[in-house]
């Protein structure tokens, strides 16, 4: 059993800015808000390299469902088998004088691209699920040690994650919290829609004298998928007196704009692994230093109880770390996309709404929200022709695709309104994977026979494929992309469309 690194809250390396370029020594080194690990600029990744970065992916399945768990480039790869080596090689030695200092780094790379006040204000944990039950533990704390009345409430979404329902249920519900969900209508027509609902979940957790201790908000709701608007929100909480929120933000960073000093929120936390390019599982929990946060601990105990929430994190025993130390190196391959996280941020919205809409234009169906509420993820309507009717033939659906059409997919099913002709809606979660100025997005549809049902009324045939890309005119990706296709699909029919971005025709070829 490893003992503990640190008597008090001193951290390993009191000088975070010499760890991300600057110089300890000098007072007047001031830490990037954009921070970058080197002087030049990398160069921007040619087609050919973004192919390799993700050639570990298999080839044969389309992944429209990133939003589960990401993907990580191989580069980022190997560099967490070297810190697994490296630990391996010298497990006290690692764990003596790199470990902590790594993490700090990591840390740091948060701090600033969130616009924290302050490193001490990031924990890093395995992920956002994590992250919760660390928040909600210290509610269930508030309640068992009489500074809440039993009965008190707390507020969260009704399409909160599934996860972090249940652990609202073990730590506040069993404390004797009084738990109200937010109806939220879907599909969703605007923001107004949702503050109007979150308004009155507000008023009535404050019914019969009770005080709302928390409000549990999602800055990207999973499935169905929308973007809330949580820097409204938070205000609203604060003029209702809500004391303390926390935003579950594990589609957060990489997917929409996150800053701290604008959401100001108590506690707001994120996953790595979805849309920031890091292996599973890592995520961050920001927590305000203005808020109390002294009974914050993480639910594993272990020799760094008492130093801090972000101390105690960075060691709950004897586990591969190496997910939290690459955060630098993820960094590194970020920047070299034209405008780096930023410019991938909205090229994949650009290019999901895009798509989106596409999609429902030709099923006649329509977006589960407005474009500009949506992230990095759509819903799209299914058509009533499919005949989904309940939650398990949503899940049969997705099966098949998986199984049969190799289709990743997430498929939600929502029971139709009055008048209104099923309830199906689709979630297609889509990572773009962007090359210089040329960037595409490619989404491979094998939709076997349904397929020519949903596009055409022409003949059925089981042998044809169909790929969708979406991206410019760039002969080298084209050219690269023809030799993959022509290699996976030697014997298939393959119909591949073009879609050129802000063009009003298609450019199509056959293989």
């Amino acid at each position: 059993m490893a003992s503990s690194l640190h008597s008090n809250n001193t951290q390993i390396c009191p000088n975070p800015t010499a760890l991300n370029g600057g110089s300890a020594s000098d007072g007047k080194s001031q830490i990037s808000k954009k921070p970058r690990l080197y002087a030049d600029p990398p160069p921007l990744f040619t087609p050919s390299d973004i192919i390799s970065e993700f050639s570990h992916h298999d080839p044969a399945v389309a992944r429209i469902n990133n939003g589960s768990f990401g993907c990580c480039p191989s580069s980022v790869l190997s560099a967490q088998n070297q810190l697994q080596l490296q630990w391996l090689r010298q497990p006290d030695n690692f764990y003596f004088n790199q470990l902590q200092p790594k993490i700090i780094q990591s840390r740091t790379i948060i701090k600033d691209i969130i616009n924290a006040d302050h490193v001490d204000e990031v924990s890093i944990v395995d992920n956002a699920t994590t992250a919760a039950a660390i928040v909600l533990q210290q509610i269930a704390w508030g309640f068992a040690e009489g500074k809440f009345c039993r009965g008190d409430a707390a507020v969260m979404l009704h399409y909160a994650y599934g996860a972090v329902k249940k652990s609202v249920e073990a730590y506040v519900t069993r404390a004797g919290g009084y738990v109200i969900e937010v109806p939220l209508p879907f599909p969703v027509s605007s923001v107004d829609e949702i503050v109007k609902e979150f308004r009155q979940a507000l008023r009535r957790g404050k019914e019969n004298g009770r005080k709302v201790r928390l409000a549990v908000i999602d800055h990207v709701t999973s499935i169905p998928t929308v973007v809330i608007p949580v820097k409204e929100l938070v205000t609203i909480c604060r003029e209702e007196g809500v004391d303390q929120v926390f935003v579950d933000a594990a589609h957060g960073i990489g997917c929409v704009d996150v800053d701290m000093k604008q959401i100001e929120a108590d506690f707001y936390a994120s996953n790595l692994h979805k849309w920031f390019f890091c292996p599973p599982s890592v995520a961050f929990l920001y927590c305000k230093k203005s808020t109390n946060n002294s009974d914050l601990h993480h639910p594993v105990v272990s020799h760094e109880y008492g130093n801090g929430l972000a101390i105690e994190s960075a060691w709950i025993g004897t586990r591969d770390y190496s997910s939290y130390l690459v955060v630098p190196k993820v960094l590194e391959f970020i920047n070299r996309f034209e405008g780096g996280i930023e410019g991938i941020k909205k090229r994949n919205h650009e290019y999901v709404v895009e798509m989106g809409q596409m999609l429902v234009k030709a099923w006649g169906t329509h977006l589960g929200c407005p474009p500009e509420m949506c992230s990095s993820m759509v819903m799209v309507g299914l058509p009533a022709c499919l005949g989904i009717s309940s939650d398990h033939d949503a899940l049969e659906l997705r099966t098949c695709l998986r199984d049969k059409f190799g289709v990743e997919v997430p498929i939600y099913y929502r029971p139709p309104k009055d008048g209104e002709e099923g309830g199906v809606v689709t979630g297609l979660g889509m990572q773009s994977i962007n090359s210089l100025t040329m960037h595409s997005l490619v989404l491979l549809f094998p939709f076997h026979k349904w397929i020519n049902t949903l596009f055409s009324n022409g003949e059925r045939s089981s042998d044809m494929h169909i790929l969708v890309i979406l991206g410019a005119k760039d002969d080298e990706w084209i050219r690269i992309t023809g030799r993959l296709l022509a290699s996976q699909f030697p014997k298939a029919g393959l119909y591949v469309i073009f879609l050129f971005p802000h063009a009003s025709t298609f450019l199509q070829d056959k293989w």
